[in-house]
């Protein structure tokens, strides 16, 4: 089938892109002589239950240099929200230092309410040591006793740094405050003068440079929930096999029963059968859906984001995104959504010359905008917000103007590229049955064969076949977990790619047995309503499994949540239409036409 080939051709495509992407990204390990200096950066703060609130280091009373200077970042670091700054540490390769001071810091009332706040709402700091995130607390709040009720505000001003190192390579590094003495801020008065303190001890380790990347995944400053589920996921490959099964067994055993009695030659002793069922509409099946504009530019971009999450599930296979890439992801995938745009303006445009459109200047334009006009005004709300807040979610306006040149240089111009390939290699739409002039009246249906209940069904079984490892999913990109399993993830990612297939062709052909031949846009929506139940766990999860709070993070939840539910439902609704398609296809080619 076109669209197969299609699909394969667009998908080694992007690998390959993705291969070249990745490449120029890497960088070799880091050798260090003895006493090397060791750049220690000062990256973001923010609450240990708001992963996505953060802010800049320096926005803390903290000791600063007179000239702040950051580091040249990429741009999934910027996307990630790092902001990665010089700082004032002084370590040199394999040198020991014990009680260093780093500045004196007089601070106002100000200060004290600002540092308040940040250790009531458990505010940790990120450091970044040879590609190493470096955490830690700024404080430590103790609450002691109902009557009276003690409250006390302790501040970390003296830091122990831990570097571990292998011949001229650093392995791990951490931050310990255990053996340290905090000052008590609680009902302390400006000004007050702080010395900011620390030391450092290296450590030799056995350890090779190849292995500090589990190193640092297993010694994590979060703690490690995340396990490998496999009776769960086990328990869920099962029945959804078996359901598969079933599916496939039944419609092969129905269908034979159905050609056997459409092919029957004496017409005389069938007439009663042929006046109801799917042959009956045979020349209404391949009518063409309403709106042909939006219906094709949705197949479009669902088949954009189908070769996107593919390619990307494969370069994490590859073990291209690992901790010492910082937001090499998000550069993959924003990089691979550009280029992959010509498979959208493609897709859209050949299946929309096939049906007989002829606006396809609206087409591709309507394509291009189908994902990218959605996520700019939810973006915008988004990025409003943090700007306000003055969080590091916040881009800066030279990222979003590099983001904007990127869709206007290359994502649109491609999209419109890929239409007019599409347009001009587009053949006849091949419908094995004539369509009549006239449109066939369809009978009354009964509620459980309703677009409702199809959407319930449709979107459901999608849905319990990634329930599992939706959670962990969740619990990666809005938690504090650090997601390894891509193996098992693509296997889920393949499970849910056939459930959405079998159950768009079972629900097609239920619908096409009471004589309703509008399936086109129902196979899209039944299957794309997995978006829906998506967003309703991410609400279970939100008030149920999480503790985020506050007005910045819940808009950033339920902004981009909303956008990965949308995503759901192009990639699924596509997914349902074309197995739908092949599959009315496969049925009509098969019988006979008077």
């Amino acid at each position: 089938m076109m669209s197969m080939s299609l699909f394969s051709s667009s998908l080694l495509l992007s690998l390959l892109l993705s291969l070249f992407l990745s490449s120029s990204s890497l960088t070799a390990a880091k050798s260090y002589k003895d006493k090397d200096q060791v750049v220690v950066y000062v990256n973001k703060v923010g609450p240990y239950f708001n992963p996505h609130e953060t802010y800049h280091y320096y926005q803390l009373p903290v000791c600063r240099p007179s000239q702040i200077k950051h580091k040249s970042l990429t741009l999934g670091e910027v996307l990630d929200g790092d902001r990665m700054a010089f700082s004032l540490y002084n370590i040199s390769f394999k040198v020991n230092v014990d009680n260093v001071e780093l500045c004196k810091l007089k601070l106002s009332d100000k200060d004290i309410g600002h540092l308040h706040e940040a250790i009531e709402d458990l505010y940790y700091y990120e450091f970044v040591i040879d590609d190493i995130p470096v955490r830690g607390f700024v404080g430590r709040l103790d609450e002691e006793g109902i009557l009276p009720h003690l409250h006390n505000i302790n501040f970390w001003n003296h830091q122990l740094i831990n570097i571990e190192y292998n011949g001229d390579k650093i392995i791990f590094a951490n931050i310990s405050t255990k053996d340290s003495k905090p000052i008590r801020l609680d009902g302390v008065n400006g000004p007050l003068e702080i010395p900011f303190t620390y030391s450092v001890k290296w450590h030799e380790t056995g350890m090779s440079y190849k292995d500090r990347e589990k190193r640092v995944r297993d010694n994590s400053f979060f703690p490690k929930t995340l396990e490998i589920h496999w009776l769960s996921i086990i328990n869920s490959m099962v029945l959804v096999f078996l359901l598969m099964g079933f599916v496939v067994i039944i419609l092969t055993r129905v269908l034979k029963k159905d050609f056997a009695r459409y092919n029957i030659d004496d017409d005389d002793d069938v007439a009663d059968d042929v006046d109801n069922g799917w042959k009956i509409i045979h020349t209404d099946v391949f009518r063409f859906p309403p709106a042909k504009t939006l219906f094709c530019a949705i197949l479009g971009v669902g088949t954009q984001f189908l070769i996107l999450a593919s390619s990307i599930l494969l370069m994490a296979l590859l073990g291209m995104f690992n901790v010492h890439h910082h937001g090499s992801m998000n550069t993959a995938s924003v990089l691979l959504y550009a280029f992959t745009s010509c498979i959208s303006g493609y897709v859209s445009a050949n299946l929309y010359k096939k049906m007989g459109g002829d606006n396809w200047v609206w087409n591709a334009n309507l394509t291009s905008i189908l994902f990218a006009g959605p996520f700019f005004m939810v973006w915008s709300f988004v990025n409003t917000i943090a700007w306000v807040y003055g969080s590091t979610q916040a881009l800066p306006w030279g990222t979003v103007l590099l983001l904007g040149t990127l869709w206007a240089v290359l994502g649109y111009p491609l999209t419109v590229i890929g239409g007019i390939f599409g347009r001009n290699w587009a053949n006849g739409f091949d419908a094995p049955c004539r369509t009549k002039n006239i449109a066939r009246e369809i009978p009354t249906l009964v509620w459980y064969r309703s677009t409702v209940a199809h959407c319930i069904v449709g979107g459901f079984l999608p849905f319990s076949a990634i329930s599992v490892e939706l959670y962990y999913i969740f619990a990666t990109v809005w938690g504090r977990e650090q997601y390894t399993l891509y193996g098992i993830l693509f296997v889920v990612y393949a499970i849910l790619l056939s459930v959405t297939a079998c159950i768009s062709v079972a629900l097609t052909y239920f619908q096409l047995s009471v004589e309703d031949y509008r399936w086109w846009w129902r196979s899209i929506f039944s299957a794309g309503s997995t978006g829906l139940f998506v967003f309703f766990y991410a609400l279970f999860y939100y008030f149920k499994r999480s503790n985020m709070s506050g007005m910045l993070q819940t808009i950033e939840f339920f902004g981009y949540t909303f956008l990965a539910c949308y995503v759901f439902f192009l990639m699924l609704g596509t997914m349902s239409f074309f197995a739908s398609l092949k599959f009315v296809r496969y049925i009509y080619v098969n019988i006979k036409m008077d």
